[in-house]
């Protein structure tokens, strides 16, 4: 199976376009246009049925106390863990194929509902999770948001964009369901998988 991308090209970095924020000399950041970028995928088995896409990023840092803070970093030895951008399933098998910006063309404060999705079934990404409590943006965030790593970490993020092809029409998941969620429904039912990824920071002193 293999997944290409129009938008980058494997382990390359990630146009700010398709980011939810991009480097801002005055204030370290600024929100971007968050476009989800195209993704297409061929050689998969006859037999798939259905097709899910899961975007996740690995290099979450595993504590927030330093993150984002003036005269603080977060140092490359902390521990880290997965953040989920983009949680998408039960794309018809005739689907092949995701268009730039249909899926998500601009930040949603206080969330977009799972209907926002052309095709498939939406799951919440963990914007839903970061944003818990924030007045101006807390809600559901259903479909793609995309990378927004902190302005002070000393490494690089990476964006793993991976297509499954699934041997059921369809996944039993409704709500918000996460990408923990969709990964546990589908895994007995993976025929094959395939990833493109992309790398993004919005450390100046990170180099890409």
């Amino acid at each position: 199976m293999k997944v290409i991308s129009q938008s980058f090209n494997n382990q390359t970095v990630i146009p700010g376009k398709f980011a939810f924020a991009i480097q801002d000399p005055a204030s370290h950041i600024t929100l971007s246009s968050n476009k989800n970028p195209h993704l297409a995928w061929s050689d998969f088995p006859k037999e798939t049925l259905s097709f899910a896409v899961i975007c996740h990023d690995p290099d979450v840092p595993s504590q927030g106390d330093n993150v984002n803070q003036e005269g603080k970093v977060v140092p490359a030895s902390l521990a880290r863990v997965d953040f989920y951008h983009w949680v998408l399933v039960n794309i018809p098998a005739n689907i092949h194929s995701i268009e730039a910006g249909t899926h998500s063309s601009s930040i949603t404060p206080k969330g977009k509902a799972a209907s926002a999705s052309p095709i498939g079934l939406a799951g919440i990404n963990d914007y839903t999770a970061w944003f818990n409590g924030d007045a101006e943006m807390s809600g559901n965030y259903f479909g793609y948001d995309g990378p927004c790593p902190p302005w002070n970490d000393e490494i690089k993020h990476h964006y793993v964009f991976t297509v499954y092809a699934l041997n059921v029409a369809s996944l039993p998941l409704t709500g918000a369901f996460t990408g923990a969620d969709a990964l546990n429904a589908m895994k007995s039912h993976i025929l094959d998988q395939a990833s493109i990824t992309g790398i993004y920071s919005l450390n100046p002193q990170v180099g890409l």
